[in-house]
């Protein structure tokens, strides 16, 4: 055991400091450190430095080149990207898949930057409420600010923009920072074409709202003023051209695309679901089925032997795990049980009643994670082991755990790859062949720009999916 003694004057002086530390903390670094927690940086080492010597390339030519910037990639889905108040600025692989170019990439991050270099958030007065970072967490990665009830003035400056004239005000200043780097300023018209494909896909074609932001919400691609600022810049492109940071065709080339959000993935006899970033383990040996409503993890034996079956509910907040199973799904059968603590989420596990002979042992568990409520129920049948059982049903709720980067790899399978067109190459017959679920044919023209009639030309690199 250490012992450490302070006289009074060191001790407050410790404090003090200690105090200035966490104050100092701003609202992006709280959400990159939620975004490291929870795994939700895109996980591509590679990834993360193109996009930052990106941002540093373009701050070098702003006002703000002094100050402290920070630029990461997230492992989202989301068209969406978005800066917070003290310069964190983070771009969604989700925006990234659907550009074509590092000069369209810099017309995004230029664009970030304006935000923060304008004071924007300060000035819409959203900065404090910037700091409730668990709502906007939940905002910016689902694209919806009503997902857990979150409707603030800083959650609508992420989820939707500030408003058309700051966001003419931040393209004005991407414009000029992508110009005095070497960039084509053009770039931003060719970002707003690509992200009103989006709205009319999204409209026409999935029947969804989009949920990007920015210039990309409020401004119409012939917005005079846009391209106004945007002439205005090309002035001030330098004489020499300047080499791009990497290939923007070989980058993109094995990025993830989509995610696993909706049912989830098994790999051998671990379940991924980069919705809800949770990752559980069930007993070596046993299979698992994955369904729209739960995973069943059955023993080498089949049910004869045992089985688990994983389902998730929202949960009760004023309701603890043990009454969230008998008040809110009725459950009246339950015999036994206790309340534990597992990996700090609060679980009940109790037994079943028993009324088949041929059953050994059944069981129930509920584990409370975030808003979440997993339920676990599962039985040892006539071939089984009820305490083998018993422990095998403890382990694997144990197994749950938050997705990690490396999980998100593995969740997400999906990736985009390059091809060189070929004569007569159509997306119809791409189509065929691609991993893309929902509207394959109108997602592939959307993701090389060709919404919504165009056709690949020969030579050209094109974006399929596999």
């Amino acid at each position: 055991m250490f012992v450490i003694r302070f006289n009074v004057p060191a001790f407050i002086t410790l404090a003090l400091l200690l105090v200035a530390s966490f104050a100092a903390a701003g609202p992006g670094e709280k959400l990159y450190n939620e975004f490291v927690e929870k795994g939700q940086l895109y996980g591509d080492e590679a990834w993360q430095e193109y996009v930052n010597e990106l941002g540093h390339r373009l701050l070098a030519h702003s006002r703000d080149m002094g100050k402290e910037y920070n630029f990461f990639m997230l492992d989202n889905s989301g068209i969406n990207a978005f800066a917070t108040p003290d310069a964190y600025i983070f771009v969604n692989r989700g925006l990234v898949a659907f550009l074509s170019s590092e000069d369209e990439l810099a017309a995004v991050v230029g664009h970030e930057i304006g935000h923060v270099v304008a004071r924007h958030a300060r000035r819409q007065k959203t900065v404090n409420l910037f700091g409730k970072s668990v709502g906007l967490l939940a905002a910016i990665y689902t694209g919806r600010g009503e997902l857990l009830g979150v409707s603030n003035a800083a959650t609508g400056a992420v989820v939707s923009g500030y408003g058309r004239e700051m966001e003419l005000e931040a393209d004005r200043y991407g414009a000029e920072f992508l110009a005095k780097a070497g960039y084509n300023p053009l770039s931003i018209i060719d970002v707003v074409q690509v992200l009103k494909d989006q709205e009319l896909f999204a409209k026409q074609v999935a029947n969804k709202q989009p949920s990007y932001h920015g210039l990309f919400a409020t401004h119409p691609k012939n917005d005079k003023r846009l391209h106004d600022a945007v002439a205005y810049a090309q002035s001030l492109l330098p004489d020499e051209v300047v080499a791009p940071i990497a290939d923007f065709w070989e980058m993109i080339d094995g990025i993830v695309y989509g995610d696993g959000s909706t049912s989830g993935l098994v790999k051998d006899t671990t379940f991924y679901h980069s919705g809800l970033r949770m990752v559980i383990e069930f007993p070596k040996g046993w299979s698992l089925i994955n369904s729209q409503s739960s995973v069943t993890g059955t023993a080498p034996g089949g049910d004869d032997e045992a089985f688990i079956i994983l389902a998730r509910h929202e949960r009760e907040q004023d309701l603890s795990p043990e009454e969230f199973l008998v008040d809110r799904l009725q459950r009246d059968d339950i015999t036994s049980g206790e309340k534990v603590e597992i990996n700090g989420n609060e679980t009940f596990v109790g037994e079943v009643v028993n009324e088949n002979s041929d059953v050994k042992l059944k069981l129930i568990g509920v584990l409370y994670r975030g808003k979440d409520a997993f339920l676990f129920t599962g039985q040892a049948g006539p071939d089984g082991d009820s305490q083998a059982f018993r422990t095998k049903f403890i382990e694997t709720i144990q197994s749950l755990r938050g997705m990690t980067a490396a999980d998100a790899q593995i969740a997400n399978k999906q990736r985009i790859r390059v091809i060189v067109a070929e004569p007569d190459i159509t997306y119809a017959g791409l189509a065929k062949e691609t991993s893309i679920q929902h509207f394959p044919e109108e997602t592939l023209r959307l993701l090389n720009a060709g919404h919504p009639f165009g056709e690949p030309r020969a030579g050209n690199y094109i974006k399929i999916v596999k």
